[in-house]
């Protein structure tokens, strides 16, 4: 992948604890169908792209259970549109559970895509992974994977997130998670910096701040040098990012709220 690509989908991995922990989660979601959420993503002095984080205004019968259709597109703006990312990652969640049933990517970068589908059996504990050929029209592979309860995909975890009770934790608490992607079944560890209020172009926010604890690797710049802001409002909703490169740095804001849950 372009390292933008990588960029804007580590930005959503790491607004996605794919969590196992048992903490006080919300009855009444925080969020609901036809909520739409803007991001501008800013990587050196440039505009690089723009994602969208979008929740369908119909509720899905999948499994026989009553779900929301989420969808994350990324596309990339102004001189960045020469390395062409247009992508799409989805999820059904369930609207009560707030587990994934099925999830999705659709990749175009380049020349380069990757159509993937991936069905959750929790009952069974058994993810399904069915990968498309090219056109995106008939199954190439299959692959069966065992996955831990209650497992969250890429989307559905964040989205999980702003169901719980955030006032429990105290600064520099960790909150472990685990999820399922790329065919694998991970965990990983973000810290709770303390709260912080942040001023955005769709207004000033008291926030949660999280940093999550990466693994050595070549593309990021100090300790803990990433950063998330989710708002302490009802709404709960992503409004920055910011990442420390080793070349540069990645800043994602939000521009956007529409079909909020709560005003």
């Amino acid at each position: 992948m372009h390292l933008l690509s990588k960029l804007m989908l580590l930005a959503f991995v790491l607004l996605s604890p794919l969590s196992d922990a048992s903490p006080q989660s919300h009855s009444v979601p925080p969020y609901d169908n036809g909520e739409s959420l803007t991001f501008k993503v800013k990587y050196l002095f440039f505009n690089a792209a723009e994602a969208k984080m979008v929740i369908d205004p119909q509720i899905h019968l999948i499994n026989n259970r009553p779900s929301y259709k989420i969808d994350v597109y990324g596309r990339t703006l102004n001189i960045f549109s020469l390395f062409y990312v247009k992508d799409n990652w989805g999820t059904y969640m369930d609207t009560s559970m707030h587990i994934p049933y099925k999830s999705y990517r659709h990749i175009e970068e380049g020349g380069y895509r990757k159509h993937e589908v991936i069905d959750f059996d929790h009952k069974n504990k058994t993810a399904t992974v069915n990968l498309y050929d090219r056109e995106n029209k008939k199954v190439v592979k299959t692959n069966n994977h065992d996955i831990p309860p209650g497992v969250q995909d890429i989307v559905s975890g964040f989205y999980y997130l702003r169901t719980m009770d955030l006032d429990q934790y105290n600064k520099k608490d960790v909150i472990n998670i685990r999820g399922f992607f790329d065919e694998k079944s991970y965990n990983l560890k973000l810290i709770y910096e303390g709260k912080d209020r942040v001023s955005t172009k769709i207004g000033e926010f008291d926030t949660y701040v999280f940093s999550p604890i990466m693994p050595d690797n070549k593309l990021f710049s100090g300790k803990n040098p990433i950063k998330v802001w989710i708002t302490d409002d009802k709404n709960r909703i992503p409004v920055k990012i910011e990442a420390d490169l080793v070349v540069g740095a990645l800043n994602m804001e939000i521009t956007e709220a529409t079909g909020l849950r709560n005003n």
